[in-house]
C-alpha cells in the first residue's frame, strides 16, 4: 500500500513538473556575452509574442552602445531557436533548456562562429548617483598608440553600485564608450574596457590632478596621463 502511494505521490510531483515547464514562456529579456578572443560583449535579446502567436525580438549590445538593433527573422520550432540579423550579418542558433531558463547556441557573424548562452537577465534597480567621490569628474590624456596619438576622454561617476565610467575618443569620433568595471584602493584605480579587451591601471597623484598608469589593449601596454579637467570645461 505504501509502495502504491510513494509512485502515486512521485507520478503527481512529475506532472506537476511538467505542468510548470510547459506553462513556462520563451517572452521576456535574456542575457549573454558573447567571447571572440580577449574580447566580450554584453548581449540582451528581447523576445516578444504577437496576438496571433508569432514571436518577434530585438537586440541590445550593451558594450557597443546599440540598442534596439532590429532581427529580422525569428523561429522557434519545439526547443530550437534560430534568428537572423541582417544589418550586422549575423545568426544565432541554440536550444531552450526544458525549464526555459536557458539558451545554449552558437552565434555566427561573417563567417565565425563562436559559443553563446543566454540566461533569464534578472531584472536590477538603475544605479544612481550618491555622493560624489573625490575623483568624480572628467580626465583626459593622450594615447601613444604609435600610428597616431588619440585623445580620449574619461567619465567617472560614483554611484549605488560603486565608481562607473565611459570614455570619449575625441579623434575617432567614439563617444560615450561603457567602462565594464572600475575600482580604487587608496591610490591605486582600475578600469576594464572588455568589449576592446582593454583596461587600465594608474596611480592617483596626491593633489588628485591627475592619474598616471598605463593602458592595455590586446596585449600592448601604452602611457596614459588622465589630467583632471576644471569644472568649468567639463
Amino acid at each position: 500500500m505504501r509502495d502504491n502511494k510513494a509512485m502515486y505521490h512521485a507520478l503527481m510531483f512529475s506532472l506537476l513538473l511538467a505542468a510548470a515547464a510547459s506553462a513556462a514562456t520563451i517572452e521576456g529579456d535574456w542575457q549573454g556575452t558573447l567571447k571572440s578572443g580577449p574580447f566580450e560583449l554584453r548581449l540582451v535579446l528581447h523576445i516578444t509574442k504577437s496576438e496571433k502567436g508569432a514571436f518577434s525580438a530585438t537586440m541590445d549590445s550593451i558594450d557597443q552602445n546599440g540598442f534596439g538593433l532590429p532581427v529580422d527573422t525569428f523561429t522557434l520550432t519545439g526547443s530550437a531557436l534560430a534568428f537572423e540579423m541582417q544589418a550586422v550579418k549575423g545568426s544565432y542558433e541554440g536550444k531552450v533548456n526544458p525549464q526555459v531558463t536557458a539558451i545554449s547556441g552558437t552565434w555566427t557573424q561573417n563567417g565565425r562562429s563562436a559559443p553563446l548562452e543566454f540566461t533569464r537577465a534578472r531584472p536590477k534597480p538603475p544605479s544612481v548617483p550618491v555622493k560624489p567621490s573625490d575623483i568624480d569628474g572628467d580626465w583626459q590624456g593622450t594615447l601613444e598608440t604609435g600610428a597616431q596619438p588619440l585623445r580620449v576622454v574619461l567619465h567617472i561617476l560614483n554611484t549605488s553600485d560603486g565608481l562607473t565610467g565611459k570614455i570619449d575618443s575625441l579623434d575617432q569620433n567614439a563617444m560615450g564608450l561603457p567602462v565594464t568595471t572600475m575600482s580604487r584602493e587608496g591610490k591605486a584605480f582600475k578600469f576594464e574596457m572588455r568589449q576592446m579587451a582593454a583596461s587600465f591601471r594608474g596611480t592617483i597623484r596626491a593633489d588628485l590632478s591627475a592619474i598616471d598608469g598605463t593602458f592595455t589593449q590586446a596585449g600592448k601596454d601604452m602611457p596614459l596621463l588622465l589630467k583632471r579637467l576644471p569644472a568649468a570645461h567639463r
